[in-house]
């Protein structure tokens, strides 16, 4: 599993049936799986999807409690009685919203003693002084977005995923001797509140909420990223009312990004300006996507959409502008979700207007992450076919980590995050 470490939980699950739930603005994804304990893969069993009322999320938060539990109950069902089962607990649960943040803190450590060995008791310190310097960030990062001096986070996954020492990359420094230690680690805040809504979900729904997974962290996971160190990409997971994005430099994942627009806003916009019903706008906007209307019809909805794209790709312009500073930025782009698959998202990101004021070696190429993509998960249904359905299978495979033995640098990691909890 490369040097990412383990995502925060519990331990042990190897031979139960878990879920993976996916709280869309649009749609609530369940996938029961099961992990294979000769392979280590997850084995999808059943899948549920049920659409949330439009009362349910708003921008990717939960909104209503109540209607939130319902539309979950149902996929669940639908979930375990495709796959056979009465009962599932241990839950891996994905959240969005505007104010989860995800950064990289890159700390230097220059020891005063190279020729002396690196030891676990060195090592510990110098991850606890990379934990609290990130925690420090970004609740000062929150603060200035939100005008709160003191707003509650929680941290809810942290990663190490790169460690050199003397500029030599390693995947675990202890025992090495050296001077100057770097050692970088991504962390994903989010809201107390948020994070509260999802466990009170999960309290009525009686699940064993496990981990709690920032949804762009997962679906960069999700292509086993962690051990090509030479691979550079900018994820963008496009909901119902969220657009999430994660940027990865040389395998790792440098950061993310979120912003209030997504799928639902453009479904608005048609039943505004064709006079329809919102439901009837769904529908017809996913016909356009699929490509099932005709020449006429697709145009005139593609003149309507315009300005509603302009407006998106500047959200992505906005988020990738703070990336810009360290490097060159990736140019190869995998979209997925719901929203995806409209053709002026994609005919937005190829055009060249936009890619004048970023530090792009070569214009952008794009393309679609497929189910198939996600490592380490076996879809034995069938019915995960789409870009939409990436995300879930992210929040699965990374349910993974938690049946494996623990790392070194994970162990540590985890104890250090505890500390910061506390």
């Amino acid at each position: 599993m490369g040097i990412f470490s383990k995502i925060l939980g519990s331990r042990g699950y190897s031979t139960d049936y878990m879920l993976s739930l996916d709280i869309g603005t649009e749609v609530v994804k369940a996938l029961v799986f099961k992990i294979d304990p000769s392979s280590g893969n997850g084995v999808v069993k059943g899948v549920g999807k049920i659409r949330q009322n439009i009362g349910n999320m708003q921008s990717g938060a939960v909104s209503d409690i109540t209607g939130v539990i319902e539309s979950s109950r149902q996929a669940i069902e639908m979930a375990k009685a495709a796959a056979g089962i009465k009962k599932v607990e241990k839950t891996v649960v994905g959240i969005a919203g505007e104010l989860v943040k995800g950064t990289t803190t890159t700390v230097h450590y220059e020891r005063i003693r190279p020729e002396v060995r690196i030891d676990l008791p060195e090592l510990k310190n110098i991850i606890q002084k990379v934990q609290w310097k990130a925690f420090d960030r970004i609740r000062q990062q929150l603060a200035w977005e939100t005008g709160h001096s003191e707003i509650e986070v929680k941290l809810i996954n942290a990663a190490i995923i790169d460690v050199r020492i003397d500029g030599y990359r390693v995947t675990n420094p202890v025992g090495f001797q050296g001077r100057d230690v770097s050692i970088a680690v991504f962390n994903a805040y989010a809201p107390m509140i948020h994070l509260g809504a999802l466990q009170t979900i999960a309290d009525e729904l009686k699940l064993d909420l496990i981990s709690i997974a920032a949804e762009p962290y997962a679906v960069a996971r999700s292509m086993g990223i962690e051990d090509l160190l030479d691979f550079n990409a900018v994820f963008i997971d496009i909901g119902g009312g969220t657009t999430d994005i994660a940027v990865v430099r040389n395998g790792g994942l440098e950061g993310t990004k979120m912003f209030a627009l997504g799928g639902r806003a453009f479904t608005k916009r048609l039943a505004q300006e064709l006079g329809v019903v919102f439901e009837e706008a769904e529908i017809l906007k996913i016909k356009y996507a699929e490509g099932k209307l005709g020449s006429d019809v697709s145009a005139k909805i593609e003149n309507i959409l315009k300005d509603d794209c302009d407006v998106w790709l500047s959200g992505v312009e906005l988020s990738l502008s703070e990336f810009a500073d360290a490097d060159l930025l990736p140019n190869k782009f995998f979209l997925c979700g719901g929203g995806s698959g409209l053709p002026g998202i994609k005919n937005a990101l190829l055009s060249a207007k936009w890619t004048k004021n970023l530090p792009f070696a070569k214009p952008p190429q794009v393309s679609f992450l497929q189910p198939r993509d996600v490592v380490n998960i076996i879809d034995e249904t069938g019915e995960l076919r789409d870009p939409q359905d990436v995300t879930p299978m992210g929040l699965a495979n990374l349910a993974l980590d938690l049946s494996g033995e623990e790392k070194v640098m994970a162990g540590i990691l985890r104890r250090a995050v505890k500390m910061i909890q506390k």
